[in-house]
C-alpha cells in the first residue's frame, strides 16, 4: 500500500516539473518521508551487478518487505577510481531506485577498503603488522586507522559523499567504516603512542613510578625508548596501549563524523557495526560520539551454534555502550539454523532493545574472499533462497506490531557490570588456562536470566542508582573513581555482589596495595587472604547448598564481626579447609557480597535466588517453560513481551491474565507456540506484569 500510493504521488509530481531543470532525484528529495519503527534491512552491493540487475533486486526486496539497505561500505574503488575523480552518479542511481520501492538506505563509508591507486601513491597508509611486514593490497581492512595522512583521505571521501547525499530523503543513516578491528604497529603509530602517554602521565619519572618500571630493567630515560608492548610486556604498558588504540579508534571515527555531520541533515544518524563480545579496543569509549550504536550478529556457524541466552546477553551488552536502543546492522543465517530459528532469533532482538535488523547479505557474490556464504537471502543466480520467506514474514510481522513498539525500550533492576579493562588484565594473566571471564560473567547472567530478570550489561562508570542489584563478576581493575563509584552505590541503598577475582588491580593494572578488593576491604569487613588457580575442583558448603567450587577459589578472611559467613570450602588442599568463600555485610541501608568460588549451575541457581531475595527485587517477565525466551518493553503507557519458544517441543505460555496477542490477533490467556513460535503480547501498564 505504502509504495502504491508513493509511486501515484510521484508520477503527479514528475507531470508538475516535466520540462523544468528537475531531476527524478531532486522531486524525491521533496517528499517528507519517515521510516517505520521497525526496520528489517539487508546489505546490498550494487556496484558487483550489472544495473540491468538491480530493478529485479529491489522488487524481491520490495515483496520480502525490506525497509531498508545498506550499500557503499566498500565502493571506494568504484566512487573514486583516480584521486580527485569521484563517481556518484551510479550510487545515486542506485539510491533513486531503492527509493522508488520505499526502501531507505545506510550509506557505509568506504574505508575499510582503500582503492589500488590510494596504498600505491602513499604506502604509509597500509597497516603493519607486528613483525614490520605491510599488509598486501586486497587483505581485509589493510589501512592504518592511526595514519594522518589515510585520515585526510577518509575525510575528503566522506565530505564528497555527505555534500551528495547528505540531504537526500531516503538516507536515514550512515556507517562510519566496517567492523574496526585491526591496528598498525608502524613506527608513526609508536611516536603517537610515545605522545599519549607523554600527554597522560607528563614526566618519565611519573610513568617509571606508577608502572614500576625497575622491574627487569624497564626503567625509561627518554619518551622514545618506550615499545608498543607485545603480550609479554609490562602489565601496566599493556593496558594503556590498549587505552591508546581505544582512543585511536575514536578519533579515527570522529574524523569521520565530523566530515558527514558538516554536510548533513540532523536526522541522518550515524552509528558503526560493533562486534557484541570483541576486545579490540573499549566500546564505551568509541560509542559516546556516535548516535546509536549497532552490532554484527553472525547466527548458526558451526563454530559457533546458536544460543539464545548467550545471544540474549550480546543484545543486553550492546545496549549497555549508550543506554538506548540499538540495531543490529548484520545479521545471518548459517547452515545451522534450523527453519524458523532465524524468525524467532530476530524477534529476540527486538525484545532486547533492537530497532533494525539487518541481513547479510542480500545475494551471494560471484568472486571474492567471501563467496559461498550460503547465508543469503538471494542466490547467485538473482532467485531466492529457502530462509528469503522466513525473512519477508518477519517484514510484514515487523509492519504489524512497529507502531505499538516505537517509543518503548528495556527497563531493569537488575544490572551486571562489565569492564574491558578488568577483561583485558584477566585475559593476560588467566592463572587457569580456562579461565574466560566472559564465562565467567555468564555463570552470573543465565541464572538471574531464567529468575525472570531483565538486565542490563553496562560499564561500573555508569549512575547505578537505578538498580536494585548489581553484579560484578571478575571486576579486577578498580580505578579510584569505580571505588567510589561502588561505595557510593552501597551507602545509598544498593546491593553489589563482587565475583572471584574482583578488585585487584588499580587504574595502571598495578596491585592494589591491599588485599582484594582493594579499596573496598573497608565497607566489606573482609579481604581474599590468597587465591588458587584449581587443578580439581574443592567442595564448598552453606547458604547456597552443596557445590565445587571450579577453575578458582578464593579463601577470604572475616574482619569484623557483623560479616555473615554464606559459604565455606570442604576439606580439600589444607590450606582451604574450612575457611570462608563467600560473605555479606549490610553497610548503611545497602549490602556488600563477595563471592570466592565459581560454581556450577545449579550452585550458581541458588546463589541468584539468594542475591534476587536479598536485594528485594521481583521479576519483572512473565514466567515461562524451560527453552522458551521472554523479554520485555515498556514505555509510552504500555508493556510489551516477546516470547520464542527455542525448546524442542511446543510449549504452553500461560498468562496471569488476558493480554493482546499482536500477531496473532484477539485477546488471549495462554499462548501456544511451536517450536520456534514468536507471541508479541501487549498490556497497559497499569497492569501487572506477573502475579508476583
Amino acid at each position: 500500500m505504502r509504495n502504491n500510493v508513493l509511486s501515484k504521488v510521484l508520477g503527479v509530481f514528475s507531470i508538475a516539473v516535466l520540462g523544468s531543470s528537475f531531476t527524478y532525484s531532486q522531486a524525491i528529495k521533496t517528499l517528507p518521508l519517515t521510516p517505520p519503527p521497525l526496520l528489517l534491512g539487508a546489505a546490498w552491493y550494487p556496484e558487483q551487478w550489472p544495473e540491468s540487475r538491480w530493478e529485479a533486486d529491489l522488487e524481491l526486496m520490495q515483496k520480502a518487505h525490506l525497509h531498508m539497505v545498506r550499500l557503499g561500505e566498500y565502493s571506494w574503488s568504484r566512487i573514486e577510481p583516480e584521486e580527485g575523480k569521484y563517481d556518484f552518479d551510479w550510487m545515486e542511481r542506485a539510491i533513486d531506485d531503492v527509493g522508488k520501492h520505499g526502501i531507505f538506505v545506510v550509506i557505509g563509508t568506504p574505508t575499510q577498503a582503500p582503492p589500488a591507486w590510494l596504498t600505491e601513491k602513499y604506502p604509509q597508509t597500509m597497516r603493519v603488522l607486528e613483525d614490520g611486514r605491510n599488509v598486501g593490497r586486497g587483505e581485509r581492512a589493510n589501512f592504518n586507522w592511526a595514519d594522518p595522512k589515510y585520515r585526510e583521505l577518509t575525510r575528503g571521501i566522506d565530505e564528497q559523499l555527505a555534500k551528495r547525499f547528505g540531504h537526500n530523503p531516503y538516507v536515514i543513516a550512515w556507517q562510519i567504516d566496517n567492523e574496526y578491528n585491526f591496528v598498525s604497529y608502524d613506527d608513526n603509530t609508536r611516536r603517537q603512542f610515545q605522545e599519549w602517554l607523554k600527554t597522560k602521565y607528563g614526566t618519565l619519572d611519573s610513568i617509571n613510578q606508577r608502572l614500576d618500571s625497575a622491574y627487569w630493567g624497564q626503567t625509561y630515560t627518554s619518551w622514545d625508548q618506550i615499545p608498543i608492548p607485545n603480550t609479554h610486556g609490562n602489565p601496566g604498558l599493556m593496558l594503556r596501549w590498549k587505552e591508546f588504540v581505544s582512543d585511536t579508534w575514536r578519533s579515527y571515527q570522529k574524523n569521520q563524523i565530523d566530515a558527514i555531520r558538516e554536510h548533513a541533515l540532523p536526522s541522518q544518524r550515524i552509528t558503526t557495526n560493533m562486534m557484541g563480545w570483541f576486545d579490540g579496543y573499549d566500546h564505551y569509549v568509541v560509542a559516546r560520539d556516535l548516535d546509536f550504536t549497532a552490532w554484527d550478529d553472525p547466527l548458526g556457524h558451526w563454530s559457533n551454534p546458536y544460543d539464545p541466552v548467550k545471544n540474549a546477553a550480546t543484545h543486553d551488552l550492546v545496549r549497555g555502550f549508550k543506554d538506548m536502543n540499538f540495531w543490529v546492522m548484520e545479521t545471518t543465517a548459517g547452515s545451522n539454523m534450523a527453519k524458523g530459528q532465524m524468525r524467532a532469533a530476530i524477534w529476540e532482538d527486538i525484545g532486547h532493545g533492537a530497532e533494525a535488523t539487518s541481513y547479510w547479505q542480500w545475494r551471494d557474490s560471484l568472486n571474492g574472499q567471501e563467496q559461498n556464504h550460503k547465508g543469503t537471502l538471494v542466490g547467485v543466480d538473482g532467485t531466492p533462497t529457502p530462509v528469503y520467506e522466513e525473512i519477508a514474514q518477519v517484514g510484514r510481522e515487523y509492519e504489524k506490531v512497529g507502531p505499538a513498539v516505537r517509543a518503548t525500550t528495556v527497563k531493569s533492576k537488575v544490572a551486571i557490570l562489565q569492564s574491558y579493562k578488568s577483561r583485558w588484565t584477566i585475559n593476560w594473566q588467566r592463572e587457569n588456562p580456562y579461565y574466560n571471564p566472559i564465562d565467567e560473567l555468564m555463570s552470573y547472567y543465565r541464572p538471574l536470566h531464567a529468575l525472570g530478570q531483565s538486565i542490563d550489561i553496562v560499564s561500573p562508570t555508569d549512575n547505578l542508582s537505578r538498580y536494585k542489584l548489581v553484579v560484578a563478576p571478575g571486576l579486577d581493575v578498580i580505578p579510584q573513581a569505580v571505588v567510589e563509584n561502588l561505595m557510593r552505590y552501597v551507602e545509598q541503598g544498593g546491593n553489589l555482589v563482587l565475583g572471584q577475582r574482583s578488585g585487584m588491580k588499580d587504574g595502571d593494572n598495578s596491585r592494589w596495595p591491599q588485599r582484594q578488593p582493594g579499596p573496598l576491604t573497608t565497607i566489606l569487613g573482609g579481604r581474599v587472604e590468597q587465591y588458587f588457580a584449581l587443578i580439581h575442583s574443592v567442595p564448598v558448603t552453606g547458604d547456597w547448598g552443596a557445590n565445587e567450587s571450579q577453575l578458582f577459589a578464593e579463601r577470604i578472611q572475616v574482619q569484623v564481626p557483623d560479616v555473615k559467613v554464606l559459604m565455606r570450602y570442604g576439606k580439600s588442599n589444607g590450606w582451604l579447609d574450612g575457611s570462608p568463600a563467600a560473605i555479606t555485610r549490610k553497610v548503611g541501608r545497602g549490602t556488600i557480597t563477595y563471592i570466592g568460588i565459581w560454581m556450577d549451575d545449579a550452585g550458581m541457581k541458588n546463589a541468584a535466588q539468594w542475591m534476587v531475595g536479598m536485594s528485594k527485587v521481583k521479576p519483572d517477565l512473565l514466567p515461562v517453560p524451560e527453552g522458551v525466551e521472554i523479554e520485555r518493553r515498556v514505555g509510552a503507557g504500555k508493556t510489551i513481551f516477546m516470547i520464542e519458544n527455542f525448546s524442542k517441543s511446543e510449549q504452553i505460555v500461560s498468562l496471569p491474565h488476558t493480554m493482546t496477542d499482536m500477531l496473532a490477533g484477539g485477546s488471549v490467556q495462554n499462548v501456544t507456540l511451536p517450536v520456534y513460535g514468536v507471541a508479541v503480547l501487549t498490556q497497559k501498564t497499569d497492569r501487572p506484569a506477573s502475579q508476583n
